[in-house]
């Protein structure tokens, strides 16, 4: 459809000044939302089809509108910003010869570009007529960047004035620049394992490899006061004013780079901790040297085993400088080495040291650590693959070793050059407890462990005496390690318990993937954040939390109701999508790729046929891709095929090893010569699986074995083609069929092909979940998305395709945690009250110290206080505050009642022998006021149900039936 001279551009999008009413409302991020997406324009619906609308550039208006059966659309890539002038080297910046006025020269430009840009953005907020329409929400978006763009500057003068800040500045670059190039090292060798390690080096080891991008160098700056002095004026720790204390939320496209940007404060954490040593006097001391200096959380396992070994590299990193410094003869970076801990559920990793050497002495001859000791396939320093075998275990430290394989004995974690430690990380939780790694990663579900376990009181620094060798004494610990110390043995010496002070409690805590924290497990969350809060913070010092995400809707209330703070957003978005300084959105070009979506919608065919054309379709033409451009066609060879429930990936499963395989094979030219490797990543998924399956995705498909010709060569010769593929190890993947699990946090550069089966439940989901593959501009991506026709919400989709594709910021729903409901209250205000008094000191840790903790006083009043002010800070009812006081102060009339009862033993947290247990676990019967969960998601009961197959009680039963079967088993 066109105008009648086929050229005038006369079709008007929705959002047209000539014919839509100005803006107007009271949501005003609703306001902020349409004014960043103000020139993109919904010219049509279409009605069982999606609509084409063609616009020239420089015009808003449409000349020709089409229908389409198959349409298209083409997300932009986002580009880092180019700042002239700026430093972006790590190595460089964290060289000693960058005097203090050079390092403030270095940094300065990216201040002085900022203001120059946010002028000019300014100037169109007072000459464009359309900004103009919606009121000052413009002004307001260019005021509150100015406020980022003064933060950015006094961090740059706090380098200029703090040497011990510099000095830390200089080791988190230095620390990042060694991570940066040897992930670069591990990336090549799990593609050529025989490649030398030192030759890599030289050619990876260059500022192309190891610079920052502007965002994440801005980040990490806006973050330094904050990390650096609690008095600073842009700390945003509560001092003075519990209110004060701020979220600072990294908002920014997946795969732009968010890990390294907290990577870098994580780095500046451990050395800021070290060298400041020792903060506060007498009983408010704490010792900054050792203890955990950041908790990284997050909601999914394989977003913890993914994200562990990413940051491996960095602990290593700052490990080798550590080494460096000592042998130097600087004492402040101690003899502690730095260390990183993986604490999840028991699932993924053991939780005492004689679970983690049953599952070592089983493994012995496999291939893997069953039970998830071993979290790494391959060392994160040189790349060598990790095995059983590379597991040890000492009894007399009780220490679970990992040492690099290096046949050599090069790398600096191998047995030859770090006997007494390996590579510095820690999988099983009561290492964990006793030696505190300066990183622990961790799960949200894990937190609900706080009022049971003693032992999690050293994660926040609560310790009074130590064991030089086995680590922070705690009750949970006394079977192996009494108050007499420990006699010489072997090579070890006589050790004798010592009294120790407060460790400091984490400084830094991350909460990656934010939108996940939502509903009910968001609610259960917020909830028990009111211990963590607490715990982790020095009086009224509270940790600076950051946190981040790519898909996010009304932040700021969700930042407020889980964590009780306000909320920076960075970079902060001023007047377009995508615009932001430091970063851009860039028209789609070949060499600036988007990543390509076509929707699918086929009315009156059944689903599953629609899934089997498509999936052998994409799977015939990558085969004839690589075929035709060999290794550039590598990123189409495994198909990503994303489902919404489980069930409909299970029944895809069937389909690729039937029908699919089948047609490919009937195809008039044979396309997949052999049965497709089929891979799933789904919660249903083994855990000790996780890290080897993401490294099987890296296996990349070689032309020499997986073209036709290759594969027609090797069957005329089977020798061959049996020793060329021993010689190549593990096949690479052709099928990954995955649901959920996928959407965050899997980070496999190579990947470029998806089909989805549906429209996801929300639109984060669709965004994360697609946004896995094409994340490289070397390797664009293309998602194909299967619509059901059936489904009038997916035919809605279908129908605005083009446009809620190119909008997806508005998509984007709200989200809702409720902390303080009278359901999350039922589950979970029992564990946070124990957890606060079973945590207030030393003496209240013991599991019979619930006979005597403090029930009444000022402590328990001051107690009550602060959880019911956090309510009232919530929800903004001080009716719900009230509520809340009333039900803390009856658990505690219940179990001072609770003691009075006990008539033989003593009243335990948990039952034990001759002990009566406080808290009940779920599972014993019915939810009462002293349940408590072990993991967050425990909110709604489980049932099993059972259906009995001769059962014709029900009047109108319908006339099929079970079949029997005739084995005697299941049908």
């Amino acid at each position: 459809m066109t105008a009648l001279d086929g050229n005038e551009a006369i079709f008007l999008g929705h959002n047209d000044p000539d014919i839509a009413e100005p803006p107007h409302g009271s949501d005003d991020e609703k306001l902020r939302l349409e004014l960043l997406h103000r020139a993109t324009r919904r010219y049509a619906n279409g009605r069982q089809c999606a609509v084409d609308a063609c616009v020239r550039d420089g015009e808003l208006r449409a000349w020709q509108l089409s229908t389409t059966c198959f349409p298209a659309a083409e997300v932009r890539l986002v580009v880092p910003g180019k700042v002239p002038g700026l430093v972006l080297d790590m190595a460089r910046l964290g060289s000693l010869e960058l005097g203090r006025d050079d390092l403030v020269r270095a940094l300065r430009p990216l201040v002085t570009g900022y203001r120059k840009w946010l002028t000019e953005q300014g100037s169109r907020v007072e000459s464009d007529p359309e900004i103009a329409r919606y009121g000052d929400a413009g002004e307001r978006a260019v005021a509150e960047a100015r406020d980022v763009a003064d933060r950015l500057e006094r961090a740059i003068e706090l380098l200029r004035t703090d040497g011990i800040a510099r000095e830390a500045f200089r080791f988190a670059n230095q620390a990042m620049a060694l991570q940066r190039v040897r992930s670069e090292v591990v990336r090549a060798r799990m593609s050529a394992p025989g490649a030398d390690v030192s030759g890599l080096l030289r050619r990876l080891d260059v500022p192309d490899n190891r610079s920052w991008r502007p965002f994440q160098l801005a980040f990490v700056l806006l973050c330094l006061p904050g990390l650096t002095n609690p008095a600073h004026a842009d700390a945003h720790r509560g001092l003075g004013d519990p209110g004060n204390a701020e979220v600072q939320l990294l908002f920014f496209p997946t795969g732009g780079g968010k890990t390294e940007a907290y990577l870098g404060l994580a780095a500046y954490t451990f050395a800021i901790r070290r060298l400041q040593g020792v903060v506060g006097s007498g009983p408010d001391a704490y010792d900054g040297t050792r203890g955990i200096a950041v908790l990284m959380r997050y909601t999914l396992r394989l977003l913890t085993a993914q994200q562990f070994q990413r940051a491996s590299a960095l602990v290593c990193a700052c490990e080798m400088l550590r080494r460096e410094r000592v042998e130097a003869g600087d004492s402040r970076w101690g003899t502690t080495p730095f260390r990183i801990g993986l604490w999840v559920g028991s699932s993924v990793s053991p939780n005492s040291f004689e679970e983690a050497e049953r599952q070592i002495t089983e493994s012995r001859g496999s291939e893997k650590v069953l039970g998830g000791v071993l979290q790494l396939p391959v060392c994160p320093w040189c790349g060598s693959r990790l095995s059983s075998a590379n597991v040890q275990t000492n009894r007399l430290r009780r220490r679970v070793l990992v040492y690099c394989s290096d046949p050599e004995g090069d790398c600096a974690f191998s047995p030859r050059n770090s006997p007494d430690e390996g590579l510095p990380v820690l999988t099983v939780d009561e290492e964990i407890y006793r030696l505190t790694p300066g990183l622990v990663i961790a799960t949200v579900d894990k937190l609900a462990q706080l009022p049971w376990k003693a032992a999690t009181a050293t994660l926040f620094g609560l310790v009074d005496t130590e064991c030089t060798r086995h680590g922070w004494q705690n009750p949970d610990f006394r079977s192996f390690c009494g108050p007499g110390g420990h006699p010489a043995r072997a090579d070890l010496p006589r050790v004798v318990i010592q009294p120790a002070m407060r460790l400091r409690p984490p400084d830094l805590i991350i909460q990656d993937e934010l939108h996940l924290i939502s509903d009910a497990l968001g609610s259960m969350v917020g909830l028990y954040e009111t211990a963590i809060d607490r715990l982790s913070s020095r009086g009224p010092i509270r940790p600076v939390l950051v946190a981040s995400t790519a898909t996010v809707r009304r932040a700021r209330d969700q930042v407020e109701q889980v964590f009780a703070r306000g909320l920076t957003v960075f970079p902060p978005p001023v007047l377009d999508a995508g615009e932001t300084y430091f970063s851009a959105t860039v028209p789609p070009s070949p060499s600036t790729p988007g990543r390509r979506y076509r929707g699918i919608l086929a009315p009156g065919e059944r689903l599953k046929s629609v899934e089997i054309r498509v999936a052998s379709a994409l799977m015939e033409l990558a085969q004839f891709l690589f075929d035709r451009y060999g290794a550039a066609a590598d990123p189409y060879m495994t198909l990503v095929d994303y489902f919404t429930a489980t069930r409909e990936l299970a029944g895809m499963r069937r389909l690729v090893e039937d029908d699919i395989t089948d047609r490919l094979r009937s195809q008039q030219v044979r396309t997949r010569r052999r049965a497709p490797i089929v891979q799933e990543l789904t919660g249903r998924m083994p855990s000790s699986r996780i890290a080897e399956s993401l490294a099987d995705l890296e296996h990349r498909f070689d032309p020499e074995l997986d073209s036709t010709a290759a594969l027609d060569e090797l069957r005329r010769d089977p020798d061959g083609a049996r020793a060329r593929s021993e010689a190549r190890g593990s096949r690479p993947i052709d099928i990954l069929l995955a649901t959920s699990m996928l959407q965050v946090g899997v980070d496999v550069q190579r990947l470029g092909l998806m089909a989805v089966t549906g429209q996801p439940k929300n639109a984060a989901e669709y965004i994360q979940a697609t946004s896995r593959v094409g994340r490289s501009p070397a390797r664009p991506g293309l998602v194909v998305t299967i619509y059901q026709w059936s489904r009038p919400r997916d035919l809605a989709h279908y129908e605005s395709f083009g446009y809620d594709h190119a909008t997806f910021g508005l998509r984007v729903e709200g989200l809702t945690t409720t902390p303080f409901s009278d359901r999350a209250l039922d589950r979970g205000l029992t564990g946070v009250l124990v957890t606060l008094l079973r945590h207030s000191g030393v003496s209240s840790l013991p599991n019979v110290a619930a006979h005597s903790v403090p029930l009444s006083g000022p402590f328990a009043a001051a107690l009550l206080d602060a959880i019911a002010t956090r309510a009232e800070a919530v929800t903004h009812e001080a009716q719900r505050a009230a509520a809340v006081r009333a039900e803390l102060q009856h658990r505690l009339d219940r179990w001072y009642a609770r003691r009075q009862a006990v008539q033989t033993g003593r009243l335990g947290y948990k039952e034990a022998p001759d002990v009566n247990g406080l808290l009940r676990e779920p599972d014993e019967g019915a939810w009462d006021l002293w349940s408590a969960p072990m993991s967050m998601r425990e909110v709604e009961a489980e049932i099993l149900l059972q259906l009995d197959r001769d059962d014709r009680s029900v009047g109108d039963a319908p006339a099929w039936s079970y079949e029997r079967s005739t084995s005697g088993g299941p049908a």
